[in-house]
């Protein structure tokens, strides 16, 4: 197994590049302490980075990690010799253009010409500025999700002191829309958070009819499409799924994270907001930044303050040599998971040892061992994870409630509150690839 250095080996040409720019300045020898001493160091680095999973390895089936792109480590390490600030134009004007530029293809992405967009640290905070601006435009009202919602929602509307609650879901991991109206009907709704790919079963909420309850109860409506959102591209869902993606465009703000399916380092996310007019809420001073231009400094629309223009910089390389448009090789790379998934899905549950629960909305598979019990399956569940990983087949696991498998498994005793079961995230497309081998080797790890 070697490494792709594809980045590596194409950085120094571009150094060049980017130093002739600066070539009007005097030289100097910059004091770069410990510089004799630094392959030394950074062979070590290397050493402790090998106690880690091969994350970029096909054989890699677990959580959602996927490599960024060449261009992207590339790019990234090339704005480092500047190292700008996306804060304020006078921290990163170059990197700042280019972040608005990127988000500008991402917004086009989900039918948007009039927004208001930045990059954030990642889907966490980009979901705490959606909440954020809702929390002011609805002070005091509540904050809906689904059970099955990325736990971030609950954490950020404790911190800004939001009610919140949890709506529970169909044999699908879906939010189930009679128990929407029914908590809408007290009347105390501000927001409901559509979840389009949830990060457990890659569930995709159904937003047509959460919008039809929008013109009856009036809350605002924000899709946290952190993990999902790419897939608006890919020809090959399932109509549930499609429908959803197709109505995205009607949503009041957001969330998705280039550091997953949008093959960027971590950390990465981005929050649109439909209305550009919410940037008014972000209004503050700043006594010692914004005054070497007139134009938008990011900073002054965006929570955090510093932030890496380095990520700008390798996202909209990125989207350059990948635009984000239906039918390209980007969309191509996320129907090869899509089809990974169900191929694999496909062979779980016509294989007697094994219960698939619900059938892959995108790219995520879940499954349980057959057993008598809910206690039995789970431990068999941990011994298959066990046992693959020895073999370097790395898969993930989660528990369900057992509430799921209520149709699919009806014999089954339930003696606890969940089923601990498998997961693979198939997000490489070389997965497809790899099927026969990945399901060779859980086929293996449940023989031992």
């Amino acid at each position: 197994m070697k490494l792709d250095k594809t980045s590596v080996n194409a950085i120094p040409s571009a150094c060049e590049i980017l130093e002739s720019g600066f070539a009007r300045l005097p030289d100097f020898d910059p004091a770069i302490s410990g510089a004799d001493r630094m392959a030394a160091v950074l062979a070590e680095a290397a050493l402790r980075l090998q106690d880690n999973f091969p994350y970029f390895h096909p054989l890699y089936a677990g959580q959602m990690l996927k490599p960024p792109h060449p261009v992207a480590h590339a790019a990234y390490s090339l704005a480092m010799w500047i190292n700008p600030n996306n804060h304020a134009l006078d921290g990163g004007r170059a990197s700042s253009a280019m972040e608005k530029e990127a988000v500008t293809e991402i917004a086009a992405m989900f039918g948007w010409s009039e927004y208001l967009a930045h990059l954030t640290g990642g889907g966490t905070m980009a979901n705490l500025e959606a909440l954020w601006v809702a929390s002011r435009l609805h002070p005091g009202r509540k904050v809906l999700a689904s059970a099955q919602a990325h736990y971030t929602h609950e954490r950020i509307s404790g911190v800004l002191g939001i009610p919140f609650e949890k709506v529970s879901v169909d044999s699908q991991g879906r939010m189930d829309m009679a128990a929407l109206e029914s908590n809408l009907a007290g009347g105390d709704v501000g927001t409901v958070v559509a979840t389009l790919g949830t990060t457990g079963l890659g569930a995709v909420d159904p937003l047509p009819p959460i919008l039809a309850l929008r013109e009856k109860y009036g809350f605002r409506v924000h899709v946290d499409a952190a993990y999902g959102g790419y897939f608006r591209l890919a020809s090959n869902l399932a109509a549930p799924a499609t429908a959803a993606f197709a109505r995205i465009t009607e949503a009041d703000s957001i969330v998705v994270d280039p550091h997953k399916h949008g093959l960027q380092p971590y950390g990465c996310g981005c929050i649109l907001f439909r209305d550009p007019g919410t940037g008014v809420l972000y209004k503050h001073d700043s006594p010692y930044t914004y005054f070497s231009s007139k134009v938008l400094h990011l900073g002054e629309i965006s929570l955090e303050c510093s932030r890496p223009g380095a990520a700008a910089v390798a996202l909209w390389a990125t989207q350059r040599l990948l635009p984000l448009e239906r039918g390209g090789e980007f969309a191509s790379g996320l129907e090869a998971s899509r089809r990974a998934a169900l191929r694999l899905a496909d062979l779980l549950s016509t294989d007697d040892r094994f219960v698939v629960p619900t059938v892959p909305e995108l790219d995520i598979v879940v499954w349980a061992v057959r057993a008598g019990s809910a206690s039995e399956a789970s431990v068999k569940s941990q011994q298959i994870f066990d046992r693959a990983a020895k073999e370097d087949l790395h898969l993930a696991l989660i528990q369900l409630p057992v509430e799921f498998f209520t149709d699919c498994w009806p014999e089954l005793v339930k003696d606890r509150p969940t089923v601990l079961c498998l997961r693979s995230v198939l997000m490489k497309p070389e997965h497809l690839a790899w099927l026969d081998r990945i399901y060779a080797g859980i086929s293996a790890a449940y023989s031992d």
